[in-house]
């Protein structure tokens, strides 16, 4: 049985990837938006979606927060942002209405954790953790295949790390200063060195501070007992592969032994780069389609 053609939209901060596909080895168109203000990006996206035929179903992976509560009158949202005027926009339920079609919608890293959980690097186990370290910094959960969330969608990168000794630097989150994202992210990378992390030396000082809340993240996903596997993405674990021995490293520090859990060690099979690169979020959208199609639309009937 063949499988089905979805389309797919990542909605990112600064761009918007479109796919029109059904996996990775079937991707037959892909379109590039920059995200500008919501109407100018959402009417180019309906552009797109209104130009291909021939889909079943639409998946939506999108920036936060974002509500995900079916009940809330604010399902499919984009609540409060720091992206400037993005905050309250109705993507969801709106991209719902305009296809007609089964519409799955979750945030974007859920979307990339699905990606990577199906064709990825976390396609052989069922509990995985996505981490990206972008622009911003954020985590998806799946727990037997499925995303997790609750009240709202995880927000785990802006929990407040232990500082690294003698670091007082504040940090660049507009919410929380120095939280995970306001001190990890490629953003607070650049706030405190002017440069961009993937211009960045290996040997500069900078990294030691980001491995060590980076492998902070990664000691509290491993306690939550559900990833058998942690993957991390987004561009400035892309653009820094020395960035991944020394999470590892500072990761079994901080954990001394207190975890014995079959296949944490070697650590290095725990705490994996993506594989699928920037392709993680869009085909994660094409997966929300698919399961759209078998479970249900998020947004009823559209």
């Amino acid at each position: 049985m063949s499988s089905p053609l979805v389309a797919g939209v990542e909605l990112g901060g600064t761009k918007v990837i479109c796919v029109l596909g059904s996996g990775p080895d079937d991707v037959r168109d892909t379109v590039t938006i920059p995200t500008t203000t919501p109407a100018e990006t959402l009417d180019a996206v309906e552009a797109v979606l209104a130009r291909w035929s021939g889909y079943e179903a639409l998946g939506i992976a999108s920036f936060g927060p974002v509500s995900l509560d079916p009940l809330d009158p604010t399902h499919g949202f984009i609540t409060a942002t720091p992206k400037p005027g993005w905050s309250h926009t109705d993507v969801g339920a709106r991209l719902a209405r305009v296809t007609g079609v089964p519409t799955g919608f979750d945030s974007d890293v859920a979307g990339a954790a699905l990606g990577e959980g199906r064709w990825g690097a976390a396609r052989t186990v069922a509990d995985h953790a996505y981490v990206t370290v972008g622009t911003g910094l954020g985590v998806g959960l799946v727990l037997g295949g499925m995303p997790v969330s609750g009240l709202t969608h995880s927000e785990l990168g802006h929990i407040r790390p232990v500082r690294l000794a003698g670091d007082h630097w504040t940090g660049a989150c507009p919410f929380h200063g120095d939280c995970l994202e306001g001190l990890a992210s490629g953003t607070a990378i650049r706030a405190r060195t002017g440069t961009a992390a993937q211009d960045l030396a290996a040997d500069d000082p900078v990294w030691d501070g980001v491995a060590h809340a980076l492998a902070q993240l990664c000691h509290m996903l491993v306690l939550t007992g559900i990833p058998r596997r942690i993957v991390m993405g987004g561009g400035v674990m892309v653009g820094t592969p020395h960035l991944f021995a020394r999470i590892q490293e500072k990761l079994v520090h901080s954990l001394a032994g207190y975890v014995s859990a079959r296949g944490l060690l070697p650590i290095e099979a725990f705490v994996v780069p993506a594989e699928l690169g920037g392709m993680a979020g869009p085909l994660g959208a094409i997966e929300l389609g698919v399961r759209a199609l078998s479970r249900g639309s998020a947004f009823g009937r559209s």
